[in-house]
């Protein structure tokens, strides 16, 4: 006969993309895990509107991660995640954007597939196409951009930046950098340095697609200095090209549109 142990296998974890924030942007499969997991573990960047979709029986775990400082290590939340499925629970991982996309959602996977825990990825809208999707600018448009990438502004443990400036700085790619409020001074140095025009536009967008959400836009040689003085909040993201400098027009026609309606909140 077999024990119990035999007859129940460990649990699963749902790695859910939780989007740019605003709850109507979840998919229907990441609300529906959300709703019926045993317990939900999740980061900082989960908007408190979507955090408010969970039933209150749900048990929560905040394991967020601020600026230099972790409340829970990785390695911590690994473990974690490792021992919840053990128990035989459903885990809803919840993370901000896709887990995919600079939310390390594939160490966890690789911990939790190495301890022979099953894992199932749900994507999230990212925070590049949220902003984008907020403010109107496109990531890619005729004649002003024909590709984008997506970049780290951080690395872990603060360690220096180490990315291809050569290859980032091209006039007709749209360059997206996640997590660079703290070094977006010393990126538009480089960029600069490696051959952008101090001029070239960027669009800096926190809280994408929140009731908080705010907009600057500046030029390359000038962002470091204006996000220091303005001081946003995280999440911050940072559209650089010359996508960036079509925000004014649409700015202008939605809010004659609208007849200024609203638009204060993005000044």
């Amino acid at each position: 006969m077999k024990d119990s142990s035999d007859r129940c296998p460990a649990g699963h974890v749902h790695l859910i993309g939780a989007g740019p924030g605003d709850p109507e942007l979840l998919t229907v499969k990441a609300l529906l895990l959300m709703q019926t997991a045993d317990v939900v573990v999740h980061d900082r960047l989960v908007s408190p509107e979507i955090m408010a979709l969970i039933p209150s029986a749900v048990r929560r775990i905040d394991v967020g991660k601020l600026p230099k400082f972790h409340k829970i290590p990785q390695e911590d939340i690994n473990t974690l995640l490792i021992d919840l499925a053990r128990d035989g629970l459903t885990v809803a991982r919840l993370k901000g954007g896709d887990p995919m996309i600079f939310g390390r959602g594939s160490e966890e996977a690789e911990a939790l597939r190495g301890a022979g825990i099953g894992v199932t990825y749900v994507p999230g809208i990212t925070s590049a196409q949220g902003a984008a999707a907020a403010t109107g600018v496109p990531l890619t448009h005729r004649g002003l951009a024909t590709g984008v990438r997506y970049v780290t502004g951080h690395r872990a443990k603060d360690a220096a930046l180490d990315l291809d400036w050569a290859s980032l700085a091209d006039e007709q790619t749209t360059l997206v950098v996640y997590m660079g409020v703290a070094n977006i001074a010393g990126i538009a140095q480089e960029l600069i340095a490696h051959g952008l025009p101090a001029a070239l536009p960027v669009l800096a967008v926190a809280s994408a697609t929140t009731p908080r959400e705010t907009r600057l836009l500046s030029s390359l040689g000038q962002i470091g200095a204006d996000i220091a003085a303005a001081g946003p909040e995280a999440p911050v993201l940072f559209v650089i090209g010359h996508v960036a400098g079509m925000y004014p027009a649409i700015a202008a026609r939605d809010a004659a549109l609208c007849e200024g309606a609203g638009m204060d909140a993005y000044a």
